[in-house]
């Protein structure tokens, strides 16, 4: 057989790969960016009706949802290393280790939880020596207060969805979330507006919402979980007292970077809030509504990124590292082909879209929904930056690199994004435009720096051919 017939078989076979591994890709990640938007629909949910309430209500809310985000981000990117260990443990076919590592991944829950829940507890005093209004910052703590009891079930759900994933089994964290939105659309309305005879809570009522229909949520995925003819067979709180330690400090050692990958990208944020609360009330009301916006947007990378974990994940376990390599260029190509579509949605629909959240009929809104409008065309310019660097993200996950990534992290986003924020927005004084652009450059830079490692990774596990078969 000549050169040239060898070349055009390894052609055929390289495309085929391809296309199979694009379809497994595909046929994993769309479920997870559903479910990942069916949450941030929840979100929606509640940040809506919180600026049916007034720009003060909303600029509360947003502010409180900043604070917890912090705690609870952590705490999800800490737990998120279940999810490649899991794969691998699947792809090796290493099944009793699976149960071992979702039970361990419930106890790190734990162990998270209760410092995380004693620190917001404490928001208005933390909030107030933040610089912060004392009217806004009394109303963040009591939707907070309210809201707590969501915290550790908030963290079980992402335990059993991240083992549900590594099986390709999402739908059924889909279907549950797709629930939990109508239900916390009727107990918003209910709660925060005095609804169908509940008294008005206000933000209170938002808080108390979101813990009944978060717990309501945990137990439904358990159930399924436990009934399922092909998933009971782990039986995944069989001896759920028992330690296994080496699984609890693999989880730890793995999802630690990861959680701090997420304290810095949400500290950025949080600090970004911050500085527009020093700006104005109306700028910090126009960044909710740009940072829920972009928020949405998010989840899809975000769902491809955890496909790509689950993906690249399995590959390892199974030694496959070219079909390692290749899973995680094409859920990189894929996250940024959908960043496009989002970038055109907030450069060309940002007056509609600030529209939804604040009434334009409104004089006192006007000058909240210009800002956001101005602040959406920013947030478009960096979506393919942002998109590219979830992915790279997920795909490194999967081959347990965190470590190199939570540097890159903290140079990006703290120091690029947080000081140039700071300088321009608030010592000279340009506004919350250049707040923005501070994170657009902040954002940017990451995406690079994390594709260029996956770059170097992709060579090393699979030879410079890195498609090949």
């Amino acid at each position: 057989m000549n050169p040239f017939t060898l070349f055009q078989i390894r052609k055929l076979q390289t495309g085929a790969l391809v296309r199979q591994e694009f379809s497994a890709m595909v046929t994993l990640a769309v479920p997870l960016v559903f479910t990942e938007l069916a949450y941030m629909a929840m979100v929606t949910t509640d940040v809506i009706m919180m600026g049916w309430l007034g720009p003060e209500s909303l600029a509360a809310g947003s502010l409180a949802g900043h604070f917890y985000a912090f705690f609870e981000f952590f705490a999800l990117g800490v737990l998120a290393a279940v999810a490649p260990i899991v794969s691998q443990h699947l792809g090796a076919r290493r099944f009793r280790m699976v149960r071992r590592t979702v039970r361990q991944g419930f106890w790190v829950a734990v162990m998270l939880a209760l410092p995380c829940v004693a620190v917001v507890w404490q928001a208005e005093a933390i909030l107030s020596r933040l610089g912060q209004d004392p009217a806004i910052a009394a109303a963040s703590q009591s939707y907070l207060r309210a809201m707590i009891g969501a915290f550790l079930p908030g963290l079980w759900i992402l335990v059993l969805s991240e083992f549900l994933a590594a099986h390709a089994r999402p739908r059924a964290t889909l279907v549950v979330v797709i629930l939990g939105i109508g239900m916390n659309v009727l107990a918003d309305y209910a709660l925060i507006f005095g609804n169908f005879g509940f008294p008005r809570l206000e933000l209170v009522g938002a808080g108390v919402a979101t813990v009944a229909v978060t717990s309501i949520m945990f137990f439904a995925l358990l159930g399924f979980v436990l009934i399922d003819r092909r998933l009971r067979r782990y039986r995944l709180l069989g001896r759920f007292w028992r330690p296994d330690w080496p699984q609890f400090v693999e989880i730890l050692r793995l999802g630690l970077p990861i959680g701090v990958i997420h304290i810095a990208e949400i500290g950025m944020f949080l600090a970004s809030a911050l500085i527009m609360g020093m700006i104005g009330t109306a700028t910090l009301a126009a960044h909710a509504v740009a940072i829920q916006c972009i928020s949405i947007t998010y989840m899809v990378p975000l769902g491809i990124s955890q496909a790509a974990t689950v993906r690249v994940g399995r590959a390892m376990g199974a030694g496959n590292r070219q079909a390692a390599a290749r899973a995680g260029w094409i859920a990189m190509a894929l996250g940024v082909s959908m960043a496009f579509l989002s970038a055109a949605a907030l450069w060309f629909f940002g007056r509609p879209i600030a529209g939804f959240y604040l009434d334009a009929a409104i004089p006192e809104n006007h000058a909240t929904i210009t800002l956001a409008v101005s602040f959406l065309a920013i947030a478009a310019l960096f979506q393919i930056g942002e998109a590219a660097q979830v992915a790279a993200q997920g795909a490194l996950r999967g081959i347990k690199d965190t470590r190199g990534p939570m540097i890159i992290a903290l140079v990006g986003y703290w120091g690029v994004g947080l000081p140039l924020a700071a300088l321009f927005g608030v010592y000279l004084d340009y506004g919350g435009e250049a707040v923005w652009i501070s994170l657009a450059v902040a954002l940017s830079v990451m995406g690079a720096l994390l594709v260029k490692r996956f770059w170097g990774q992709a060579r090393r596990l699979a030879g410079v051919e890195t498609f090949g078969a």
